[in-house]
């Protein structure tokens, strides 16, 4: 076992200030810091720290796979650590984006391969052959755009902003079924021609305006992402496309999950995220990156997504927090340390064989492995090798840590 250093991302949506904190460095930052990714994904390797010096975990895994990941992990996975762990810190929205299935990744990287598309040209979709489920849990209040809402709900919106160029398309949402419609006014709104666009974008931002204006509260939110959204990005058809969006917002310790196709895109909050070890990625809007439109819609789920949110399960000994999702390449939870408990050493539920990614996002902790123990601090992160697990915990104070293990 040993304490991890994580790499820094920074992007422009990242923050000045959350990331900083949350690890105990001077703040604001020089950068805007989008994510301190914890893994072995080969672009941002986290690194072990140990007795002769900073180790890259990429580097660990080569050199001992089965004492790392162990037997069962490489059975199914190979000799590559499947999921990577994110602190994600958003201070402006991401793009509009969603993921693929694995047989669409399996199809579509090599259908690239074949039309001599570099892996790292900016308008490569399929870096690898991999899914990309991914999970984001709120340390903050956390605002989102994550699936599409039953259409009736967005024709209640579209006519409340009382825009007279809306009026033909929610015309498409009307006489078939909610994915017809649905693709139908999406595939519309995401190939309008550029001029249309700068005509009906500012009439739909001024319906919202006006919206705000009256103190109506039934779609404030979503008025209001109007705005957000057109102010950054102006005649982009991303801002029309959030009408059609679940508008979400997390409390702390609340999760969403986002399978295959799910159209999403991250607005505000800090929050620990994890994925599927993957750069797939098919972004739909609200970008100055590459936009495929048509491999887009091919990936994309119009099914309707009444309730997106992951509710946790909590685990009979009352230590552990189980977010559940169908994942193969990730489980995550928390470990909760409090009340009675603390000054006692407690014995982490048992996980299945294989690696385990510990972050601590409240108090401190003493975590004991089989060969060695660490003391884990808000914002630090430890690696616990298959070889090394279980695990015991000892709290002074209040304490939460996130683990993350391969799934079941």
């Amino acid at each position: 076992m040993h304490l991890l250093k994580g790499a820094v991302r920074t992007y422009a949506w990242g923050s000045r200030t959350a990331i900083a904190e949350f690890v105990g460095a001077p703040s604001p930052t020089a950068h805007p810091e989008a994510e301190l990714w914890f893994g072995a994904h080969p672009g941002d390797p986290a690194y072990l720290k140990t007795d002769d010096g900073d180790r890259s975990l990429l580097d660990a895994l080569r050199a001992d796979p089965e004492g790392e990941l162990g037997a069962a992990v490489r059975g199914r996975f190979g000799d590559t650590l499947p999921f990577l762990v994110k602190v994600l810190a958003a201070d402006e929205p991401l793009s509009l984006q969603a993921h693929p299935s694995t047989e669409q990744a399996v199809e579509g990287f090599a259908r690239e391969d074949r039309l001599g598309i570099p892996i790292s040209a900016p308008d490569r979709n399929y870096r690898d052959r991999s899914h990309k489920p991914e999970i984001i849990v709120a340390l903050s209040q956390f605002e989102a755009l994550a699936g599409f809402r039953p259409a009736a709900r967005s024709v209640e919106l579209m006519r409340a902003l009382g825009v007279a160029d809306l009026d033909p398309f929610i015309s498409l949402l009307h006489g078939q079924r909610d994915e017809d419609g649905l693709r139908a006014l999406f595939t519309t709104w995401i190939t309008f021609p550029q001029p249309d666009l700068d005509v009906l974008v500012p009439a739909v931002i001024d319906g919202a305006i006006g919206y705000v204006r009256s103190g109506e509260r039934e779609f404030a939110r979503e008025a209001k992402t109007v705005l957000e959204l057109g102010e950054r990005y102006p005649g982009d058809a991303g801002v029309l496309c959030s009408m059609l969006l679940n508008r979400l917002s997390l409390a702390p310790g609340e999760a969403l999950y986002l399978p295959a196709g799910n159209l999403h895109a991250y607005l505000h909050g800090i929050g620990v995220e994890v994925m599927a070890n993957s750069d797939n990625v098919l972004r739909g809007g609200l970008t100055p990156k590459h936009v495929d439109v048509p491999e887009l819609l091919r990936v994309l789920d119009f099914t309707p997504a009444e309730d997106v949110y992951v509710r946790p399960e909590t685990v009979r000994d009352g230590t552990e927090i189980v977010y559940p999702t169908p994942a193969p390449e990730f489980s995550v939870s928390v470990l909760g340390i409090e009340g009675e408990r603390l000054g006692h050493e407690i014995d982490a539920p048992t996980c299945h064989d294989g690696p385990q990614i510990l972050l601590c996002t409240q108090g401190a902790a003493t975590v004991h492995a089989k060969a060695d123990a660490v003391v884990l601090e808000k914002g630090a992160a430890a690696w616990v090798s298959a070889d090394d697990g279980p695990i015991r915990l000892v709290a002074q104070e209040p304490t939460r840590l996130f683990r993350v293990t391969v799934g079941i």
